[in-house]
């Protein structure tokens, strides 16, 4: 009898025990931070999941005026057939994130993911239930979401939910939600505000007790004018005064989550893309988070008075939900900003075909080929090719197979903090040896290079937007990138900018120095090396092709040493630098 009374005892001691621990990991606010168990405060930084259950046109360089993910599912449909359209959807989907990435995200720094919901991996869309009022649920979504949570679990990640496109869709910017805009919005269908309070209350059922799950962001940036609104931007609510449909939808949301979840942090935004919320405040819930979402704009203090006095009012956590899609510069500059201000972030993209953010997907030609034919440039590929390139775009949407882009991790998580300079990579001098001229250090404008253009503030300037690196590709910095059939190279080189290099030299001594450059007029650029003036190489006129350019006997010391390319004229084009022993 002992031991049985003793089993029982152990038995629900444990069980317990357990659930406890599965309670003390949850993050909750209190006052105006985000804090753990201990109610010490987590400064969330984070990534997004763009592309992965949703995507939209710009990641896939699609062509299109119209980018919503179902517009390019019937384009590839229409090259490869439906069976195969699928085929290549479950393979994008099963590569795009996996354990490894999620294990590299630690590595590198982040404590947070934000995964975009598509609700249609969850549940069918009203026009195509069998049944009308009812939900047929459907596993893909939670399958995929499951995962997640079990590779954050194991980093010690938070997942935050978010649900980025709603039945219906949220708003008139129709890629972001993969809205149709023949059919009922969000906004113009009960049904559709159903579904989705039914599906909050299903997925908080799910993961109730679940602590990795960070927090339930419950509607991504709604952009709909309530006041009738029609010209501009401001259909997509960036004027309105009183937005109470939202505020009702998002209160009714909470109200069911409320029901079966306790634990969880809510995280509401508010329209206009998650930034006005007139009329919404103050919050309802005594657990919940207010986000805003930042672009283009100046990274100043001005910019985010407005959701720091909301902080201050409502004595509320603000959180900035979704920024990125910008320079390096911006980056450092926009993160620097938040961290000074105890206000977590999560950035934008993880991974797409495209330089600025940590993963690039890369292309292939049958793709590029794909792309071509939907500009009208070339003759609609047989189904087994485009079949072929796009399976290969799949493949590649593994971290394996992505082209890491080392800087933009750096100006995120490093260069916030610090003036210093790191090497781009492992640079090692030995009697001869060539460094290439986009490997210039890593690290902030004016520091570790000074390129005049260097980032995009359109919404705050009001003008047109603007690139930083005008090659578009290889590097996310000012510097201006461009590749021929050789390689890449530095080219659009203006006056006063300048690239500094640091490496490590095996033997001491005298070595020549040369710069292969390209120009159609003269040039003149100054060289420092190790803070000494070494004057200036002038250029003349190559008509565009490549030449060596040399200094002799220039002394470089054992171990560190650092070189300046200043340039005083520009207009020329920039490949490598070749040291040689002498």
């Amino acid at each position: 009898m002992k031991s049985i009374f003793l089993k029982v005892f152990l038995f629900f001691s444990l069980a317990c025990f357990s659930q406890e621990n599965s309670k003390i990991n949850f993050l909750h606010t209190r006052d105006q931070k985000i804090v753990d168990a201990n109610n010490e405060n987590v400064l969330l930084r984070g990534i997004g999941l763009g592309g992965y259950m949703l995507q939209e046109g710009y990641m896939l360089k699609f062509p299109f005026q119209h980018q919503q993910q179902h517009v390019i599912k019937e384009e590839i449909q229409k090259l490869i057939g439906e069976e195969k359209t699928e085929e290549f959807y479950n393979k994008w989907r099963n590569n795009f994130i996996q354990k490894a990435d999620v294990d590299s995200l630690k590595k590198w720094g982040f404590n947070s993911i934000r995964l975009p919901m598509h609700y249609n991996l969850y549940t069918l869309p009203v026009e195509e239930e069998p049944v009308v009022g009812k939900n047929t649920w459907l596993e893909t979504g939670f399958k995929m979401t499951d995962s997640l949570v079990k590779w954050c679990k194991a980093n010690e990640i938070y997942l935050i939910l978010d649900m980025h496109a709603t039945p219906g869709g949220q708003g008139h910017d129709l890629n972001i939600s993969d809205r149709d805009p023949s059919k009922p919005s969000l906004w113009e269908s009960e049904a559709n505000q159903q579904k989705l309070i039914a599906l909050w209350k299903k997925l908080a059922e799910r993961y109730k007790d679940e602590s990795t799950i960070g927090a339930y962001d419950i509607i991504n940036e709604p952009n709909w004018s309530f006041e009738g609104r029609t010209e501009g931007v401001e259909k997509n609510g960036v004027a309105d005064t009183g937005n109470q449909p939202l505020k009702d939808l998002m209160v009714k949301i909470t109200s069911a989550i409320r029901d079966v979840d306790q634990n969880h942090i809510i995280i509401i935004e508010g329209n206009g893309w998650g930034n006005n919320y007139n009329g919404i405040l103050p919050p309802w819930d005594d657990n919940m988070v207010l986000s805003f979402h930042k672009y283009w704009n100046f990274n100043t203090q001005k910019e985010i008075q407005k959701y720091l006095d909301y902080r201050e009012k409502y004595n509320i956590p603000i959180w900035l939900g979704e920024s990125g899609e910008n320079s390096n510069v911006w980056f450092a500059d926009a993160i620097q900003l938040m961290e000074e201000n105890n206000i977590g972030w999560c950035w934008w993209p993880l991974k797409k075909l495209g330089y600025n953010n940590p993963l690039q997907i890369k292309t292939n030609y049958g793709y590029h080929e794909i792309l071509e034919y939907w500009r009208g440039n070339l003759e609609k590929p047989s189904e087994e090719d485009a079949y072929k390139a796009f399976m290969k775009l799949a493949e590649n949407t593994k971290i394996e197979n992505c082209i890491i882009h080392y800087g933009v991790i750096d100006a995120m998580m490093r260069q916030p903090h610090t003036d210093k300079i790191r090497s781009f990579g492992k640079i090692v001098i030995s009697d001869k040896t060539e460094i290439p001229a986009v490997h210039y250090d890593m690290g902030k404008n004016g520091i570790a290079y000074y390129d005049t253009d260097f980032g995009n503030y359109y919404v705050s300037t009001g003008g047109e937007r603007t690139r930083w690196n005008n090659g578009n590709i290889y590097r996310n910095d000012g510097v201006d990138i461009f590749e021929d059939e050789t390689g890449f190279y530095v080219g659009d080189t203006k006056e006063n900018e300048w690239l500094q290099y640091t490496f490590q030299v095996e033997n001491e001594g005298n070595y020549r120095i040369s710069f292969q450059l390209a120009s159609s007029a003269e040039g003149k650029a100054e060289i420092v090396v190790n803070d000494r003036n070494l004057g200036a190489i002038h250029i003349s006129d190559t008509s565009d092709e490549w030449k060596w350019f040399s200094l002799e006997n220039v002394k470089l010391q054992k171990g560190k040493n650092q070189l300046k390319f200043k340039i005083e004229n520009g207009g020329f084009q920039f490949r490598s630098i070749r040291f040689e022993k002498q």
